[in-house]
């Protein structure tokens, strides 16, 4: 495979949007996460709001470089309608991600199953690692072949 074409040029051949997607959902996983721990650790934000603004944050970087980069054609005719459908993808990744979060902080936390490898006070983190994962396959599958993928409609 011609590495020059894991990086430039349109394409709907899944694996090659799927290398870009780690890209993006790892730039977009840094502006999630990393806001997350600013607005819990230095600002004691509560967990769950948090988590909402840092979501919010890294869908909207994940929506602007995911249609400049890796999805091209939309079955949406309208930007508005396509981003509102990335939107609710998103949205249904939020839940997924602060039912996860909540289970580790709250849930996990106080039964301690890893000991003292993490002091419960950072179940959350273990929680976001664990979410971040699920909620990327989410995001991907659904956004290619419910809003992208004209070819699988």
């Amino acid at each position: 495979m011609d590495i020059k074409r894991l990086f430039a040029g349109e394409t709907d051949n899944t694996l090659i949007q799927l290398f870009r997607y780690c890209f993006v959902g790892g730039l977009a996983f840094a502006v999630d996460a990393g806001s997350l721990v600013v607005f819990k650790e230095a600002f004691e934000m509560n967990t769950n709001l948090a988590a909402v603004i840092s979501f919010v944050l890294g869908l909207s970087i994940n929506y602007l470089l995911s249609t400049c980069w890796i999805f091209k054609n939309s079955k949406l005719s309208s930007r508005l309608a396509e981003f509102a459908a990335f939107a609710v993808i998103g949205v249904i990744g939020l839940l997924m991600n602060v039912a996860i979060i909540w289970f580790f902080e709250d849930f996990l936390g106080p039964k301690k199953p890893l000991g003292n490898l993490m002091p419960q006070s950072k179940y959350y983190i273990a929680g976001k690692l664990v979410s971040t994962v699920i909620v990327f396959v989410w995001n991907f599958f659904a956004r290619k072949f419910i809003i992208f993928d004209k070819n699988k409609a």
